[in-house]
Parts: C-alpha cells; structure tokens; sequence
C-alpha cells in the first residue's frame, strides 16, 4: 500500500483543514516546496498535492508553489483541485505533474473524465469526496444526491488509474479513517482506491492495508503534527 503525504495548498502556504473548512485551517509551511521535499527524504514514493483555493474557484490559483515542488522533487505527484476542463490537464501534465484528479467535474462532465483518461492513460484519476455517503463538490461546499459506489462504478470502464475517496467528517480531524466505507468501496469496483480523511496513526495505516484490497493511503495532518513518523511508517508498511 502505498503512502502519499499530502499537502494542502491554501494562499501559497501548506496548510490543513478540519471538515473541509477554508476558516479552520492551520498553517504548517510557509514554504510547500521545502515541505515537499522533506517528504522525499524520508523516502516517499508519491506526493499528494491539493489546490484548496483552486477547488473553490474552479481553476488553479496555488500554480506557483505546484511548480516550484514539481521542479524540487523527483518523486511522482499528483494534484487535484480546480481541473475542470482539458487545457487545463494538459497544462498540469506538461508541467511534469503524474496524475490529476478529477473530483467536481466527474460528478458536472463525467465525459471529460472519460476523455481525459483515453488520452492520458494512467494520469488521470477521480476524486470522490463524501459527507454520509453522498458526494460533495466545489470544494465539498455543494453536497449531491449522488450515492459514492454509484459514482466510482460510473466510471468502470473509463480507464481511470485510481479513485481518491475521502470521508469529508473524518478529513482534519485525527480521528482515524472510515475504514469499512473505503474498504466496501474498493471491493465494489475494480480500480484502485486510495484512502483519504483522518488517517493519524500507524496503526490506521495498517489496519487500511489489511483489508487486503486499499491501494493506498494519504495522510496530512498527522504528518505534520508528528502523530505519524513518516519514515518509520514507510518502513512498516514495506513489510509484509
């Protein structure tokens, strides 16, 4: 299973959110580039990058500091917030960028989605973000009366490389994932899903990976807060 520390873009800084709320945020670094690649050194495979200002405004806004980690780290990232259309995407994979993800639009234009991953194989993948099971989107202000599995299974045959699903009420908040909902998820769907929202121990880590069927994980503010040794999780989690 693999581990994607995230960085959450707010303004230019890395910053963390509780719920999904732009007025609770923590600021971490000042500088998301620096932050990245201490994230490299401790021996991380992926980066996982979201443009929070960009998800509410519906197109990039924290370009800036994505460019400058892309151009500092040699590990793969990938990014969602504020792509909504294809000149964007293009835009973001020529920067160097491994994969986007697609999280309103697959909900407003699923057929961009399906184009995208035709055109980009392996790069693009589908955010869903969910309050009860139902998506949320814009920046998880909008809720949908789109079930969750409905959604991810929408796109079976699309050729997306991953389905990034976070429980919004555990996002932030450190009080450990929604393991069974991820876990029903990736066993509805073939694509691989990785896990995202209240990861904040090596023992959420592990109990993620032995469901056997989670592709990954993200985790934020536990990183940040030294509640996850990023370095010794990785080494955990390598073992079988």
């Amino acid at each position: 299973m693999i581990l994607y520390p995230a960085i959450d873009l707010k303004d230019g800084q890395a910053v963390r959110l509780v719920h999904g709320d732009m007025e609770r945020s923590t600021v971490f670094n000042d500088d998301p580039a620096a932050q990245a690649k201490e994230f490299v050194a401790a021996g991380c495979a992926w980066l996982h990058l979201v443009d929070l200002n960009g998800a509410f405004a519906g197109t990039p806004v924290n370009a800036a500091p994505v460019e400058a980690i892309l151009k500092a780290c040699p590990v793969p990232a990938q990014l969602g917030g504020g792509i909504r259309d294809m000149a964007t995407i293009e835009n973001w994979l020529d920067k160097g960028l491994a994969r986007v993800i697609l999280g309103t639009v697959a909900v407003e234009n699923p057929d961009l989605v399906r184009q995208a991953a035709h055109a980009f194989p392996g790069q693009v993948a589908v955010g869903i973000d969910a309050r009860n099971g139902f998506v949320a989107t814009k920046g998880w202000a909008e809720e949908t009366d789109v079930r969750v599995t409905d959604l991810a299974k929408s796109f079976e045959d699309a050729g997306v490389a991953a389905i990034i699903y976070t429980d919004i009420l555990r996002d932030g908040a450190m009080g450990g994932p929604n393991v069974a909902a991820t876990a029903d998820l990736a066993r509805a769907v073939s694509i691989p899903v990785i896990a995202s929202g209240g990861v904040s121990s090596l023992s959420d880590l592990m109990t993620l990976r032995d469901t056997g069927v989670i592709s990954g994980a993200i985790s934020g503010r536990a990183l940040y807060d030294g509640a996850i040794d990023l370095k010794s999780a990785l080494a955990a989690l390598a073992k079988d």
